[in-house]
């Protein structure tokens, strides 16, 4: 262990000095933004807790305290991100809810397990594991209950024992759902925004739940932006037509341009949506062609170099017992033609974009996911998931909780929420229309101050 600020450890993993770019760095130290003093901090923890003694890995967090309270004994919160797969926000200054949490408690962001500063899971990586069997090995222990015993070890280490305030966005509320099944004495509140899992749905229930609130969206986008019905056809009409390639290398097909619409489960992502799709011809020497800007917008939001995890586990966050998740966005899909771009072009039907859906044909077009196709194929066939919550432990839960359940949340059913909620004793809801998937972000305060006021029975 090397010594990080004052009365802090971080832990490192094979750190080697001279190279700067791995965790634990004794370069690292506290800095500051406007509002708010940062410190690095690094952990090491069991890559498969089951064995203790085996393989570990690093994981990074950074702590944030207000910059008027930073010599001040505060309560913690834990920030879980939404993904899976992405590293946790990174703020400047007193952003969003965070402005909000700084008030009152000593915030860590942690980036989960293989995103961020942890030690990554990616295509570079990866094949350090072995082969594909190997990585799908591997990836496996990238779920929400070895996430849950990563905050337990680092929970021991950052307050001593005493239990902290964990909020969940997203995925990372199907976290803390976890959390508050397999070690609850480690919770003195849980809050959770947009991220209430089914407990026992199958991933082709959630899919199947999924199809026609994405199909929603994409009706209330057309109705506020008409002239995108005649845009979006144009472009898959293109597509279907002509083998485009963006310029990272990423195989542009209609089935990608449909996917875009996962941009329609945020506050604001119809209007960036729109905005895509303004211009997305120009005329050339050669005929009319899809536009550099558009392909280079396009690409950014189709790759994902940035967050492989998030295709790779993605529908193993509902793998529950023995039934493989077998790539069940796709064969889900199949139950909706409505969705077929081919037969909506050749007919005068609009264009259906998609959502947060995972498919095998993205490890095809995507150069960042190619290499690791069929570790991905291997995830989709396994059969031996474990169950991620305790419904019997879920009934009798003592913990304070509160939830925002979005009452047209593209990403996560509600229906499947407030069943859980029912199921969860104590746990207070606030059902809202005011905000989509992100209203933690796009709300500023106002959402974890409702959350924090509903768990403290204060509203």
């Amino acid at each position: 262990m090397i010594p990080g600020p004052p009365g802090r450890l971080r832990g490192v993993l094979n750190w080697d000095p001279s190279d700067r770019s791995v965790p634990g760095d004794p370069l690292s130290l506290s800095y500051r933004q406007p509002g708010v003093v940062l410190t690095d901090r690094f952990f090491t923890v069991p890559l498969d807790h089951g064995e203790p003694e085996g393989e570990t890995i690093d994981l990074y967090a950074r702590e944030a305290v207000a910059s008027d309270r930073a010599g001040q004994d505060l309560p913690w919160l834990l920030f879980l991100q939404g993904g899976p797969g992405f590293g946790a926000d990174r703020f400047v200054g007193r952003h969003a809810w965070l402005d909000r949490a700084l008030r009152e408690f000593r915030v860590l962001l942690l980036d989960q397990r293989g995103t961020g500063r942890s030690t990554p899971a990616t295509r570079q990586t990866l094949p350090l594991r072995g082969g594909p069997a190997e990585q799908a090995d591997h990836l496996a222990l990238f779920r929400a209950d070895s996430i849950v015993r990563d905050c337990e070890a680092v929970r021991r280490e950052v307050t001593g024992g005493a239990p902290w305030t964990v909020l969940g966005q997203s995925f990372g509320g199907f976290c803390t759902v976890a959390y508050l099944s397999m070690a609850p004495e480690g919770l003195s509140t849980a809050l959770i925004t947009g991220g209430l899992p089914a407990l026992d749905a199958h991933a082709d229930d959630v899919y199947r739940a999924a199809y026609p609130r994405i199909e929603r969206k994409v009706a209330a986008h057309y109705a506020r932006y008409p002239q995108d019905v005649d845009c979006a056809r144009r472009v898959a009409d293109h597509l279907l037509t002509h083998d485009v390639v963006l310029p990272n290398g990423y195989r542009f097909t209609v089935e990608a341009f449909q996917s875009l619409g996962i941009m329609l489960g945020a506050g604001d992502g119809s209007h960036r949506l729109h905005h895509l799709l303004e211009a997305p011809f120009v005329r050339t020497s050669a005929g009319t062609e899809l536009s550099d800007a558009f392909q280079e917008q396009a690409q950014n939001l189709l790759s994902f170099a940035g967050h492989p995890l998030y295709a790779l586990v993605h529908e193993s966050i509902y793998g529950q017992d023995a039934r493989p998740t077998d790539w069940s966005a796709e064969r889900v899909r199949a139950e909706f033609p409505q969705f077929d771009a081919a037969k909506a072009v050749a007919g005068d039907a609009p264009v259906l974009f998609t959502g947060e859906t995972i498919h095998p044909w993205m490890f095809e077009t995507d150069p960042a996911l190619r290499p690791l196709r069929e570790t991905a194929g291997l995830l989709a066939a396994r059969t031996d998931w474990q169950p991620l919550y305790d419904p019997a432990r879920l009934a009798a839960n003592e913990v304070p909780v509160a939830a925002a359940v979005y009452h047209d949340d593209m990403y996560v059913d509600p229906g499947h929420s407030l069943r859980t909620a029912r199921a969860v004793r104590g746990l207070r809801t606030w059902v809202t229309d005011e905000f989509e998937h992100d209203g933690l972000r796009a709300g500023g305060p106002r959402v974890l101050d409702r959350l924090l006021a509903l768990a403290r029975g204060e509203a």
